[in-house]
This record gives C-alpha cells, structure tokens and sequence, in this order.
C-alpha cells in the first residue's frame, strides 16, 4: 500500500474495494435515467441563463432644454390640403406656424370616388409659377399691408402666395384672392375650386421643445391677432366651396422614434410587457362628423421613456438648445449608435364639442354644457410627466447563478438516484430472502 500523507485523515469520501461493489440491472437503469435527467436540467439551467428580459425601473427625469419629435399620419377625407394648416406651439413662447419642413400633405380623391391619393407633382396650388417670367423690373403690389420679409424682391409681392404672406402678417384675411392680379395670373381662385372635393392626408414628424404645448391642424392660414391665435375662415366656411367638416382618420400618432421590428420581436412576449403596440393608443382612432363648426380635443400625457440593451453603460447625452440633436434629421432623433433608443409613451383623454354650443342631451347627459365659439380643428394638447420610464435588458441569472444551478441540479439528482437504487436493491434482496424461505 502506498504511504499515507497528511491528508489522508482529512478524505470526506471513503473508497470501497472493487470486489465489494455490486452492480444490478435496476442500478443501471436509473443510473441511464439520472443522467439523462441532469442533461435536461443542465439545459434547462443554460436557457434560463441565457434568456434576456427587460427590467423596468420608474425614476425622475432630471432632463434639460431637451427637444422630442412628433410623428403623425392623419387622413382628413372631406377636406382639401389648400386649407389645412399645421401650427405648433408651447409655454416656453415658441410658435410655428404653417409647419411644412419634414411634412408631407397628400391629395386624396373625394370619399365618393374611393378616396385613394392623387398622384401629382406638386401638391400645392402655387406650382412651380415663381413669376420668373415677368419683367426684371416688375414690382408686385401687397394691396395694402407691406411685404413679407421672405419675398424674392425686397419691397414686392410678385406671387400670389407672397400676397397671402403679406395679408397674414397684418391679421387680413384673404379669402380666394378676388382682384389680386398675381392669384389671377396663377389661377389661384381655379386651383382652389378644383380642389373643392377632395380630402387630405397629412404624414410627417416635426421638433418640439420638450415642454407643455399643442399642436394643431386647422382650416385656414393662422396669424396673431394681439394676444390670440386665429385662422383664416373664410374660405372654410363658404358654402360655394362644398361642406367641409373635420372627419378624421388617425393612422397613426407617436412621439419619438419607432421602436425596431427586431426589438418588438425580442420583447413582445407575454412576460414582456413593454412592446411599441401599447405606446400609441391614438392609433388607427376614427371620428366622424356632418358639423362644419366642430372641434375635436385630445389631451396627452407623455411619458419619457428609454430602452437600453443588455451591457450598456451610459456615454452620457447632450442637453440644451445647442446640442447635436438639432444636427440629426427628422426620424433619427433618440436612436443611439448603441442600440439604445429614447421615445415616449403616452396616455390620452379625447373631448368633442360643437362650436355651436348645445349640450350632450342626445347621449344622455343634458346638464353637460358645451361653450359658443372657437376654432374648428384637430387640437393635440401634451403635457410632459415629470417621471421616466427606463427599460433595460438583462440576464434573468448571472455566470456564479447559472454554475451553482448546474451543481445543484448534478448533486442533487445524483443523491436522489442513490437513495431510489438503495431502496430498489434491498427490496429485491428481501424479496428473494422470503422467496426462499
């Protein structure tokens, strides 16, 4: 025999000789059955290991001077895209009126011939007609108020837009430009009653300060009028130009980027419980009215929120006016080169009312009041919550986890086969002692 060491005293795990062991069939089939019983457990354990979820945590926004994008797709059937207008505006004082760049406006053909979009090469009713063709020396009059600081000629109205410009700037309303020789020369009054029974879509994103504010498409160029903003109704409300109401089709609303098809397919399980289909509840929302004075109020909470992939470290993110996300284009803004992806979520209240005033007595509610007067329209009202929601993907165990499962499950499997083998081998063997008695 070899010499003892040290540790020989120390041995936790005592041998028996070969020739003391007994080896049996019933031993050999659980043995087979232990084992493969650890493999499932063991790749039960891997899964486990290797399964990403995504962890949400609720926390301040301590965001500043930050600005979100809004995206919208929103189909008017009963209205042209001459006398829609998109204006933009918020606590903080800014305003945009007149909203066009990263906007698109789509003609649609009337409800009566299928509503489909019209292909054209210009959508507006002004063309490509820059009076370019006029006398170098040719000076337009503004027929009264005086020229918009963006006309091609200082001083001079030479397009029947830049009188429209003109009349807005002073708070005149326009009308379909009767004696204005430069909307004569274009057709302006022609263009207008083409248009007349046709609807409009309007898609695209624009910037906001991320501040409370509202945004909203009405008829009619909007201008200031002391301390109110109103729209230009005329051309609206004329009955010559057809009955136009503000039914509306909301295809889609979102602030923020779109969370990626990919992301929603990871996340979008049932113990996934955040997925971009619950971020927009104004989807696919239909309102329909005969009322040409009628208004349509949606009330928007909206809720910061983040995604950030599994191993992401925070980089830390420019804030304020100046920062570089002014410099990124309309529908990029939030998508970091990191996978991760800052978006928001929102909560809506919807309120309708006829400028007409009356009360809701025909649903049942006769002490419920509606006010006289207003703008007719579709008017989106947010307000920012001051918590954020931050969701971030990470490993239901960690590496020491997944290898303390892996002993857990070996020791005890194999310690629960020894005890069923034991009990397997001596009630055999007493069973062959009474068998031969």
């Amino acid at each position: 025999m070899p010499a003892k060491s040290r540790f020989t005293r120390l041995d936790a795990f005592t041998k028996t000789v070969e020739d003391a062991r007994i080896r049996t069939t019933s031993g050999g089939i659980v043995t087979i059955a232990s084992l493969l019983i650890v493999f499932y457990l063991v790749w039960g354990e891997w899964t486990d290991y290797r399964r990403i979820v995504v962890h949400p945590e609720l926390i301040v926004d301590k965001g500043r001077g930050e600005r979100m994008e809004i995206h919208l797709n929103i189909s008017f059937p009963r209205i042209p895209c001459e006398l829609l207008t998109l204006d933009v505006m918020d606590v903080s004082g800014e305003q945009q009126t007149g909203v066009k760049h990263g906007i698109q406006k789509v003609q649609l053909a009337s409800p009566s011939q299928g509503g489909q979009p019209i292909e054209v090469r210009a959508l507006d009713l002004h063309g490509d007609e820059q009076a370019s063709h006029l006398d170098p020396n040719y000076c337009g009059e503004c027929y009264g108020p005086p020229a918009p600081a963006t006309a091609t000629k200082p001083g001079c109205c030479q397009t029947c837009e830049e009188v429209r410009e003109a009349y807005a700037s002073v708070s005149w309303a326009f009308g379909k430009g009767e004696g204005v020789v430069q909307c004569e020369r274009e057709h302006y009054s022609e263009r207008l009653e083409a248009q007349r029974d046709q609807g409009c879509r309007i898609e695209g994103g624009f910037r906001v300060n991320k501040v409370v504010g509202n945004f909203h498409i009405a008829p009619g160029r909007s201008f200031s009028n002391g301390m109110m903003h109103v729209h230009d109704l005329n051309n609206y409300l004329d009955p010559s130009q057809g009955a136009h109401t503000f039914t509306h089709t909301i295809h889609h609303l979102r602030f923020g980027p779109q969370l990626p098809d990919d992301l929603t397919k990871r996340i979008g399980g049932k113990t996934m419980g955040w997925t971009n289909h619950h971020l927009n509840p104004l989807d696919d929302t239909n309102q329909v009215t005969d009322d040409a004075a009628f208004n349509y109020m949606y009330f928007l909470k909206v809720v910061s929120t983040s995604y950030y992939p599994l191993g992401w470290k925070s980089k830390g993110f420019s804030s304020g006016p100046g920062d570089s996300s002014d410099l990124v284009s309309i529908g990029q803004h939030g998508l970091g080169q990191d996978g991760s992806l800052e978006t928001h979520q929102y909560s809506v209240t919807s309120h309708k009312r006829s400028l007409k005033g009356g009360s809701d007595s025909q649903e049942g509610h006769k002490e419920r009041l509606h006010a006289v007067g207003g703008i007719p329209g579709v008017f989106f009202s947010y307000d920012i919550s001051p918590m954020k929601v931050i969701n971030r993907e990470e490993r239901t165990k960690t590496l020491t986890g997944f290898l303390t499962g892996v002993c857990a499950v070996v020791g005890g499997t194999l310690t629960v086969a020894a005890a069923i083998d034991r009990g397997v081998y001596e009630g055999a063997t007493r069973i062959k002692k009474l068998h031969q008695r």
